[in-house]
């Protein structure tokens, strides 16, 4: 039988075995992208070094990366969609491309010493080619030299066979995605790789990034042309058990076994919207950033989820408060392989347990809400969607679920209106944070993400060297920092802290990056409080003069000059003995 520890072993195994360092999955919340509000794709921890920083362990490297999307989270619930999820990679940083690529992923999927797949069972696609760049005939014919027949290549246009930009320019290219057969029956005389009948289970991905999309919207061929692979543990680990999908693995099946016993009018698909969100809900907790249930930007989701399972618990005849119950469930199969999850359960469950309560208390008067306005209008407006929000704490996509399930449209252009007038922009801040892509890696984001350095430097010399930085995050807007203090820190400690940073702007200090072992980069002073993160062989070390020294991914300005002046805006509790602070630069 195959485990996901056996799966991801063997992954791991055979690209160390390709000469790829492996290294430890980044943070579910990314520290400075501020593009996205969760990592989504295994390659938003790497972004510098896919844009030409060279990683301090080469230019080959792996790993198990912790996901989060939302994009298609009406799409759970089927056998294989997810909003949290584990992905498996590897990356070549200007090194191999195509041909290795494939022939690599063509071995692990089907030599008898890994995975041992039947190659008969194995189709793939390719981009179809357009106006911008051709089609990929050299993907095709590595396919072949590795004996897929042709009648299993696939050609398919942008929207299925093309990866990128996230943005409006970046870097891109086309992708190859390797599918199984399960065996069952076509749907129909066009069913193919892609169709969502469940005949094919897309189990690998490979990105070639060898374009960049130019303001114009020219393609360019990149100097330094990359490969970014992404492997699904839960699909991959359905189709090697032969199972019909993901929920019957066993990182799922202690969960759905404890719903199905929690529930009285048991179906399959609101219990797997339970076991997808509430796991989801727990990792994202378990990571120990600040982030709770809110109504702002990473707590938005989480409330999204949280609420969105409580929901589909009363469809399940589920009564009283359960979601504890499942968060148990969820720590209990990953603790061992994840161990912030033990660590932090306190608060994942605390979390958890708070916001259940508070949706409890007006879930039935929303559903009440919702049928009143239904019954007398026989449609449910914008201006109701945002009634219900602003009552009963009805998430938008609740209400358009509930108003789908009866063959009503909810007009999101005037509940965004409606919003907007009450001057509620969360919402409106996460529009387009929830794809994945390349960050943003525009002037701003150095010249915020540099500050944070200078920031953490303040603190330490104002308040003392118990401050540890304990999360960050950065948008164009604002830079917000978290960092470890047991009580407010008063107007006169703000103002000095500012002044210092300030300071440290005007002299106009190189930034200077250099690449050692950690041992040694803390022996030279330098700051690594997310130690988990790093690898111990060698890692980045960003040094501003004698103000600051950190272990860090990058990117930086070269020099403090361009930074800006610096500007906190507030200071706050986040819990007990982190505070936390939002500033901006002008």
């Amino acid at each position: 039988m195959w485990t996901a520890k056996k799966l991801v072993k063997a992954y791991l195994d055979f690209f160390k075995e390709k000469k790829h360092a492996i290294i430890p999955s980044g943070s579910l919340v990314p520290e400075n992208d501020p593009t996205v509000l969760f990592t989504s794709a295994g390659m938003h921890p790497l972004v510098p070094y896919l844009l030409g920083q060279s990683h301090p362990l080469g230019k080959r490297l792996a790993n198990n990366q912790l996901c989060l999307r939302t994009d298609d989270i009406d799409e759970v619930g089927d056998a294989s969609h997810h909003t949290f999820f584990f992905m498996l990679g590897n990356w070549s940083l200007g090194d191999y491309f195509k041909k290795e690529a494939i022939e690599w992923s063509s071995e692990f999927l089907t030599s008898k010493k890994w995975l041992g797949l039947d190659k008969e069972k194995i189709s793939v696609s390719c981009f179809a080619g357009d106006g911008n760049a051709p089609k990929d005939k050299e993907s095709a014919l590595h396919w072949e030299s590795v004996g897929i027949a042709k009648e299993r290549i696939y050609f398919f246009p942008k929207s299925e066979n093309w990866w990128g930009p996230a943005g409006k320019t970046g870097p891109c290219g086309p992708d190859t995605e390797m599918f199984y057969d399960t065996g069952k029956e076509k749907c129909g005389k066009n069913c193919k790789p892609g169709c969502n009948c469940g005949k094919y289970f897309e189990i690998w991905n490979d990105v070639f990034m060898q374009y960049s999309k130019t303001a114009s919207g020219k393609y360019e061929k990149l100097k330094q042309r990359n490969v970014d692979t992404g492997m699904g543990v839960e699909r991959t680990v359905a189709v090697l058990n032969g199972l019909s999908n993901d929920y019957e693995t066993e990182l799922f099946k202690p969960i759905m076994d404890k719903i199905k016993e929690l529930s009285k009018e048991y179906n399959e698909k609101s219990a797997r919207i339970i076991a997808d969100h509430l796991r989801a809900v727990v990792f994202v907790l378990a990571e120990g950033e600040g982030i709770v249930p809110s109504n702002v930007e990473q707590g938005y989701v989480l409330r999204r989820l949280i609420r969105r399972s409580v929901r589909h618990a009363k469809l399940l005849g589920i009564e009283g408060e359960f979601c504890k119950q499942i968060a148990k469930k969820v720590i209990g199969i990953y603790a061992e392989d994840w161990p912030e999850l033990k660590k932090n359960s306190g608060i994942v469950l605390k979390q958890i347990e708070a916001e259940e309560e508070r949706f409890c208390r007006v879930l039935n008067q929303g559903v009440k809400m919702f049928e009143k306005l239904f019954r007398k209008e026989g449609k449910i407006s914008g201006k109701d969607a945002f009634l219900l929000y602003q009552s009963s704490g009805f998430p938008l996509e609740m209400t358009v679920e509930m108003a789908t399930e009866k063959g009503l449209r909810v007009d999101r252009e005037a509940f965004e209106k409606e919003f907007r007038k009450h001057q509620q922009t969360s919402r409106k801040a996460a529009v387009g944070k929830f794809k994945s892509g390349l960050a943003d890696h525009s002037e701003i984001s150095l010249r915020m993400h540099t500050a944070t350095h200078l920031l953490h430097a303040a603190l330490r010399k104002v308040l003392g060297k118990h401050v540890q930085q304990k999360g960050s995050n950065i948008t164009p807007e604002r830079l917000r920092f978290d960092f470890s203090h047991g009580e407010k820190v008063s107007k006169e400690q703000l103002a000095g802290v500012e002044k210092l940073v300030n300071e440290a702007i005007d002299k106009k200090i190189p930034v200077q990056r250099e690449e050692m072992g950690l041992d040694e980069a803390k022996k030279k002073g330098a700051l690594a409080f997310f130690e988990t993160k790093y690898v111990p062989e060698k890692v980045s070390v960003y040094t501003i003069g004698s103000f600051s020294k950190e272990v860090c991914a990058g990117p930086h300005v070269k020099n403090t000059g361009e930074i800006g002046k610096f500007r906190i805006k507030k200071e706050e509790s986040v819990s007990a003995g982190v505070r936390r602070i939002k500033a901006v630069l002008e």
